[in-house]
């Protein structure tokens, strides 16, 4: 949030926020902004003061005078020090319209760097889940009732979706092999809507303020988000990507609530053998829409992937996290552990290896590799199979997950 202005009283301070961000955030129940007496608070930090560098390594821009800050690491040689300042939200854009989708580009061994997302700085960044954030959000009395054995909804809202360095829509057969996406002001690599086929694969995400990788809607911008996205046309939809032997680190870096890869309204995707490690959050999310309501959502895959030192910051976390109803979804064969203990999250018993939410439907949750057995059904929907998770899995599942070995040199570059 932008700060308004900063009143001293004694030994408290009034802090207040421009709008539109202050009303929305809040305004809008989840989540919820806490500061209470039983131990459940949310963190808050101030960021982007001059006042503030106190640790090698930090930096502050002042947009006035237009200089920039810096203090120095041990053994920095300042004489020769640069700054690459990113001035472009989207390197490369790939657009095409659904009765002329642009189809069949390979992109190898290409560097994706230096990006930067300035909605922030103008609108504030009130985000939901995912780094999807608010246009408009607020709570509502009396609840709403809905259909098909959904909980009554006490909240409506409205999404954004950040900019990403690399841009797809309405596109087929658009595949990255070997490229690397660094050093990123926001998403990645975004497969937004109406894309079929493209394997990302042997790719390398290190370094981002979002998400590493995006794929298919998270509610249209004029659809309310618990409403279950189900488009006539369903060449609307992300259907048939394949995303393997890539290996993330260090996303979310800005936006703690993102993700290493995000799966939103999809179809027959499939993410099998990733590694994912240092993410402040959530490892992979599949699903989106909070309602068990059947939508466009079916055969997707997440395998064999390895996922650890997650949760650095947030905790309402998972491994792997699904929502809505999926059928024939299957979560087969990952390796999970390793999550961080931060001091300062709202609940710190609110954690999980693996995480059926609200409306997750017909989804099988089978052969998991987790140190430890705990893990939430909150709110499902019917047809989920749970079978053989936990650390008695067979060690060879547990070896065989994350990079194959041909891809497993990405970690060291």
């Amino acid at each position: 949030l932008r700060i308004r202005s900063v009143q001293v009283l004694g030994d408290s301070a009034a802090v207040r926020f421009h709008q539109p961000e202050s009303r929305i955030q809040f305004e809008h129940p989840w989540p919820r902004p806490m500061v209470t007496t039983d131990g459940h608070n949310s963190a808050f930090y101030l960021t982007n003061a001059r006042e503030l560098l106190d640790v090698p390594g930090e930096w502050y821009h002042d947009i006035d005078t237009r200089k920039l800050y810096y203090y120095p690491r041990e053994g920095e040689n300042m004489q020769s020090a640069e700054a690459i300042v990113p001035a472009i939200e989207t390197l490369v854009q790939i657009e095409g319209t659904l009765d002329r989708p642009v189809t069949n580009l390979r992109f190898e061994r290409i560097t994706f760097s230096y990006t930067t997302w300035m909605r922030p700085s103008v609108k504030g960044h009130v985000p939901l889940q995912g780094g999807m954030y608010l246009t408009d959000g607020y709570r509502i009395d009396p609840k709403m009732k809905r259909n098909y054995r959904n909980h009554p909804l006490d909240n409506q809202g409205w999404l954004g979706r950040p900019a990403a360095a690399v841009r797809v829509a309405a596109a087929g057969a658009i595949d990255f092999e070997c490229c690397h996406f660094e050093h990123l002001g926001s998403t990645g690599l975004d497969y937004e809507e109406a894309v079929h086929g493209g394997i990302i694969r042997g790719c390398l995400f290190r370094d981002i303020a979002g998400n590493g990788l995006l794929v298919g809607s998270f509610s249209p911008a004029a659809h309310e988000t618990h409403l279950p996205y189900d488009p006539a046309d369903r060449r609307e939809v992300c259907t048939h990507q394949r995303i393997d032997n890539c290996y993330f680190t260090e996303t979310g870096n800005e936006d703690w609530g993102c993700l290493a890869i995000a799966a939103g309204y999809v179809s027959d995707i499939h993410i099998v053998h990733n590694e994912i490690c240092e993410v402040p959050y959530s490892g992979i999310s599949l699903g989106w829409g909070w309602t068990q309501t059947v939508n466009c959502m079916k055969n997707n895959q997440v395998h064999a992937n390895l996922i650890h030192h997650y949760a650095k910051h947030m905790y309402d976390v998972a491994g792997i996290y699904t929502l809505g109803s999926q059928p024939k979804t299957y979560v087969t064969e990952n390796c999970v552990h390793s999550i961080y203990k931060p001091g300062y999250v709202h609940d710190p018993n609110h954690w999980f290896y693996l995480y059926t939410d609200e409306g997750s439907s017909f989804i099988t949750v089978r052969d998991n590799w987790t140190e430890g057995e705990k893990y939430l059904q909150n709110a499902n929907g019917p047809g989920n199979v749970w079978e053989n998770n936990g650390p008695g899995v067979d060690a060879a599942i547990r070896e065989r997950a994350g990079l194959e070995e041909e891809y497993k040199d990405l970690k060291n570059k």
